[in-house]
């Protein structure tokens, strides 16, 4: 045997498997393949984890706007005061408040009772105030107030659970309705107003201890 014949002996035991077959047209190798996959597989992932933190940042975005809406006007004809105007300190004295009845601010220590209680008799505001904090809906009614409208709202107050009312003689209106931060005056207990502020109220959004009692506090004038 020659050379060219040992050569091409030599090729042919080289070659003792099945000769290669061309890939089909759109057939990916193996290794191409799987690369592909993980791509893809991040992509899918790196877009689910986007949606999630955009669904998060709006669901974050929706609690804020309700927190600030418990903050704005509910009620027509309403004023309200900032909570950074209203301060909370216990103290033992009496305290000189802007406002009359007051919305707020520095209080006594114990509480008025304010679980559906009428006095009929005028009540200290520094206790009335801290019924407040608690979520109540302080009723005050003066001299010029209707007396239909006094009993009206002295039955509503029997039967509403976080509520009180007393007479406030130098108050400015006839019939004025006080949450913290929150206050209304009408002339009378017809007025619906008197249930859209009670419904919105009473240990409303804007109560700075919420869940606090309304019970086992001052009981008289």
């Amino acid at each position: 045997m020659n050379d060219t014949g040992a050569k091409r002996g030599a090729r042919g035991k080289a070659h003792t498997g099945r000769p290669l077959e061309a890939l089909p047209a759109g057939t990916v190798s193996a290794p191409r393949g799987r690369w592909l996959f993980l791509t893809g597989t991040a992509v899918v992932l790196a877009g689910l984890l986007g949606y999630g933190l955009f669904e998060a940042r709006q669901e974050h975005q929706a609690e804020q706007e309700r927190k600030a809406a418990g903050a704005e006007k509910r009620v027509r004809g309403e004023q309200t005061w900032s909570i950074e105007e209203l301060t909370y300190r216990h103290v033992q004295g009496d305290v000189a408040y802007r406002v009359n009845p007051p919305v707020g601010g520095d209080h006594s220590t114990v509480w008025m009772n304010c679980d559906g209680d009428v006095y009929t008799d005028a009540v200290r505001k520094e206790n009335a105030v801290h019924s407040l904090e608690h979520g109540a809906v302080w009723i005050t009614y003066n001299t010029q107030a209707e007396a239909t409208s006094v009993r009206a709202l002295a039955d509503k107050v029997a039967s509403t659970p976080y509520t009180l009312m007393s007479p406030v003689s130098t108050q400015p209106g006839r019939i004025m309705l006080t949450a913290w931060g929150h206050q209304l005056t009408v002339d009378t207990a017809r007025d619906p107003r008197v249930g859209e502020f009670l419904a919105a109220y009473v240990q409303g959004p804007q109560t700075p201890e919420p869940g606090a009692p309304c019970t086992g506090g001052r009981a008289a004038p």
